[in-house]
């Protein structure tokens, strides 16, 4: 099992998603918040669980329909790069 670390890139981008759903649904914000977050879970046990990504070396998880949490695999963790809408432009 590796452990995930969140780099602070990607903790400031999920805190922005949830603040700007806080201020139209604070319960809805609550939930992407936890939607996301466990998302990435099940790639501790499994890195490679989830589709390739579209930058080389990266994977990439929909979360939500709205949000991809991007991650890499590296030899000792499983880092959370970023977080982004479905619609934005990426990368």
């Amino acid at each position: 099992m590796l452990p995930i670390v969140w780099r602070a890139a990607a903790q400031e981008k999920l805190s922005q998603i949830v603040r700007f759903i806080a201020e139209r649904n604070p319960e809805a914000a609550k939930r992407i918040k936890s939607l996301i977050e466990q998302s990435i879970l099940p790639a501790a046990d499994h890195p490679y669980l989830y589709r390739p990504g579209r930058v080389p070396g990266t994977r990439e998880i929909v979360a939500h329909p709205n949000y991809v949490v991007v991650y890499r695999v590296t030899v000792d963790r499983i880092e959370v790069l970023t977080v982004v809408h479905a619609r934005q432009q990426y990368p």
